[in-house]
């Protein structure tokens, strides 16, 4: 009941003084700099090859002889299949480091990108999708501590409500691609896919470029002098279920609820602007750029504000305010449309561009990759039906056909489904929100775990005592991180 009673008072705004955002983003030094940036071009080109399927819906429909909704099940999928991605490739880079397990990820993106531009068959296509959400999973908890876990302290905020617009800037760019890709060419939607494979060969080399983060080659450090590195894992594995097991769940049902936010209010709106509207190829371009270009805005403000308010209030704040811009951002019906579009997703990805250093802040130190990414892929998981569930729903409502060229096509009320599903789902994530934990400003440097003393417990035959009695040289040079070899 205390931390019931809590929950008003510690949601309230801090009020903490306001950096000037560009002391802040000096305060970064160049290699924590190459770190985000990795992080944040990474994230973004993982969202571009997630949002080709939701700009080519039509087209693949076409392609296949399928419905719309026949072809959202390629995006199902891979929401679906995410978590098994992040499950994998989390544990692997909290055991063996951010840099391989990242590489590995992005030759999948290669293969299968290109894969799906060669695919004939429906069935083929499904298939390829959902081995791409195994590969999709896997990156966002390994960016999110490759970005974050360095930075200085009072940069977080700033910096994660950026990192977490690459998956906005991904949208933007998959939207102004598939107008200049899709139907140019005498192989129609495909050249998007096969250009989607491109970019990740030259992220491959960057990542190539760098070392570990300091954090990581502190945590080995720190495992090295316990005891063997892997048993020393296992047993952080154990500390961290024991202990944290329902902060973990919270996670999962906060991460559901906002993904059932993006993809809800984004995976079909370009059908809806087209199906139900009308709009014009061009049309639905300016309006998704649009779009876009509030949600970056959003991401980094809110993300910002973060730091000076709490991340929880400004996550309510961009609910009450997300859920107020509902009506025109599904009904208003001519390109009047595109200023609610705005501002929609500057609330949208407002909230968040909050999440990435909210979860890490949350997250047990000696599992931030595989707790991150599979908290938020676990929330695709449950999210994962958001664009099949609307367009399903949405053929209950039928329109007037629309008649062109002798041909009819059937048309729907999907704004409708997106408003009332979209009212729910910004209910839902301030209500959890508002009873959820938080622990802004936490250190991320292994001395600072408090998991530590009951990882220690099951090694003291190597190490008694505090970590200050841990012979520091080999973890500590001169206040500095000092490399492990073979990291």
């Amino acid at each position: 009941m205390g931390y019931l009673g809590s929950r008003f008072s510690s949601v309230l705004p801090t009020y903490d003084p306001a950096p000037n955002p560009f002391k802040l983003l000096a305060s970064v030094n160049q290699k924590q700099w190459m770190f985000f940036l990795i992080a944040f071009f990474a994230w973004t080109w993982d969202a571009f090859d997630f949002f080709t399927v939701s700009l080519t819906v039509s087209d693949l429909a076409t392609q296949f002889h399928k419905t719309n909704a026949d072809i959202t099940w390629g995006i199902t999928l891979v929401l679906m299949f995410r978590s098994i991605g992040a499950i994998t490739f989390g544990i692997a880079s909290d055991r063996y480091g951010r840099k391989w397990p990242f590489v590995i990820n992005n030759l999948l993106f290669i293969v299968l990108e290109l894969g799906t531009g060669f695919t004939q068959t429906y069935h083929q296509f499904l298939a390829v999708r959902a081995l791409f959400g195994i590969a999709m999973g896997g990156l966002y908890g390994n960016v999110a501590a490759t970005a974050l876990e360095d930075a200085p302290e009072a940069a977080r905020g700033i910096l994660s409500g950026m990192m977490q617009q690459g998956y906005a800037f991904g949208y933007l760019l998959a939207t102004v691609f598939s107008r200049g890709l899709v139907d140019t060419t005498s192989h129609g939607w495909r050249p998007l896919f096969w250009f989607g494979a491109c970019p990740p060969v030259l992220l491959i080399v960057f990542r190539l470029m760098l070392p570990e983060t300091d954090a990581y080659v502190e945590r080995v450090a720190m495992r090295a002098e316990l005891d063997s590195v892997g048993k020393v894992f296992i047993t952080e594995g154990k500390v961290a279920m024991k202990k944290h097991w329902l902060l973990l769940i919270y996670m999962v049902l906060l991460m559901a609820g906002f993904n059932f936010m993006s993809h809800g209010s984004q995976d079909l709106y370009p059908t809806m602007l087209t199906n139900q509207y009308n709009f014009s190829a061009n049309e639905v371009t300016v309006t998704q750029v649009v779009a876009n270009l509030g949600a970056m805005l959003g991401g980094t403000t809110v993300g910002y504000s973060s730091q000076i308010f709490g991340r929880r209030f400004c996550i309510i704040v961009m609910c009450v305010l997300g859920g107020a811009l509902l009506y025109p951002y599904t009904y208003v019906s001519n390109t009047g449309v595109i200023a609610a579009a705005f501002f929609e997703q500057f609330c949208v990805q407002g909230a968040w561009g909050v999440i990435p250093i909210h979860l890490m802040e949350l997250s047990p130190p000696a599992f931030r990759t595989f707790v991150v990414g599979t908290s938020y892929q676990l929330g695709n998981l449950v999210s994962s039906a958001s664009s099949t569930i609307e367009a399903t729903i949405g053929e209950r409502f039928p329109l007037a056909p629309k008649i062109s060229g002798g041909k009819a096509t059937k048309r729907y009320q999907y704004g409708k489904v997106i408003c009332i599903f979209l009212g729910c789902v910004f209910a839902y994530n301030l209500l959890l929100t508002f009873l959820g934990p938080e622990d802004r400003g936490r250190s991320m440097r292994v001395f600072d775990d408090d998991d530590i003393e009951d990882v220690k417990g099951h090694h003291h035959a190597v190490m008694e005592g505090n970590l200050e009695e841990v012979p520091t040289n080999r973890i500590r040079k001169n206040g500095a991180v000092e490399l492990v070899e073979n990291v």
